[in-house]
């Protein structure tokens, strides 16, 4: 697999929470080589099944959400066009910003910005609310009118830097997908003793139900959250942050099975893989927080990969690490029925 090429692809399918058909569609297409059966289920969910062969097998869960960040239009004004977010958008990055309004075909606007020439004094040095925003597709008002409702995306490219540092929209969390892909191609051909589900998920940004749901019918044995987590950069905390390039991060705290972090460990040490521990004290971020507690209860952990500009048009990642994060589910995955014994039960 050509992992650059594929995140690529992946990358600039507009999906915001809700609208995810564009990713969905493709990612289907990209793993239904790599498994036995796909569906989507009645929330979105993509889910792919590899079998083992064996009756009564224990089920693994490798998800990874689908959908980013985006734009709700909510009304229009002189055809100048209001929204509100969907998911966790930063207004700072707004405006100036190229947008891709999803019609068909889409349409394209710009975040309306103010010149500098006629700002009065303390406007460059503040945020403006997202209220106060508007997009300008040059629009009439009776088209602008017909847009309430509309799903829209800042526009974004795919750019590769030096070395194996790429950049671009919804890297957050379509490297996390990508990640199974390549975790499943490693697995192709080699004896599973568990029956292995790979689900492209719904909804994350938006409250993580895609996960829930899909958790709760596929009713796994455990279930392992990829997402991404914070790199380091200049103006971020060295303790909270992570290196771009040092390998995936593995989650330790009470939203993760501890049987899953030590397994997940061993393994990372046993395949001579980079990886940091991160800490997580609560909540986790991801969707194992809320699959932790679907049907009777089901063990989850996360890996994540280091990412720069979260939720930002210019998302930037290291791709070794999603090569490294992809070994290290692979192998957490083989061998699991027999190594991991009466443990998927603790």
């Amino acid at each position: 697999m050509d992992i650059q090429a594929t995140l690529e692809r992946l990358s600039l399918c507009n999906g915001p929470s809700g609208c995810e058909g564009g990713p969905l569609d493709t990612a289907k297409e990209l793993l239904s080589p790599l498994v036995d059966a796909v569906w989507t289920d009645h929330f979105g969910n993509l889910i792919g099944l590899r079998r083992c062969g064996r009756e009564g097998a224990r089920r693994v869960v490798l998800d990874a959400h689908l959908d980013e960040v985006g734009l709700l239009i909510t009304g229009a004004e002189e055809g100048f066009l209001r929204f509100r977010a969907v998911g966790g958008v930063d207004p700072r990055m707004l405006p100036d910003r190229e947008i891709t309004i999803l019609t068909e075909p889409p349409t394209f606007g710009v975040v309306a910005v103010l010149p500098p020439h006629v700002q009065k004094e303390g406007d460059a040095d503040r945020s403006l609310p997202i209220a106060d925003l508007r997009i300008d597709a040059g629009l009439t008002q009776e088209q602008a009118e017909a847009l309430v409702g509309t799903f829209a995306v800042p526009r974004g490219s795919f750019r590769r830097h030096l070395g194996d540092v790429v950049s671009g929209k919804a890297l957050d969390d379509r490297a996390g997908f990508v990640t199974l892909l390549r975790t499943a191609e490693l697995l192709r051909g080699v004896p599973l003793d568990v029956d292995l589900y790979l689900m492209g998920s719904s909804r994350e940004e938006t409250g993580g139900g895609g996960a829930v749901t899909g958790a709760f019918a596929l009713a796994p044995d455990c279930f392992v959250a990829v997402d991404v987590t914070f790199a380091h950069t200049p103006d971020c905390p060295r303790d909270e942050t992570f290196p771009a390039g040092g390998g995936p991060t593995i989650g330790l705290g009470p939203n993760i099975a501890r049987w899953m972090a030590r397994r997940l460990i061993e393994k990372a040490e046993g395949e001579a893989i980079d990886w940091s521990p991160e800490v997580m004290t609560g909540h986790s971020g991801t969707n194992a927080w809320g699959v932790q507690t679907a049907r009777e209860g089901i063990a989850t952990a996360v890996v994540s990969i280091p990412l720069k500009y979260m939720h930002s048009p210019i998302e930037t990642l290291d791709l070794r690490d999603v090569e490294q994060a992809a070994r290290l589910l692979a192998a957490f995955v083989r061998d699991l029925g027999t190594e991991g014994g009466a443990d998927l039960a603790d």
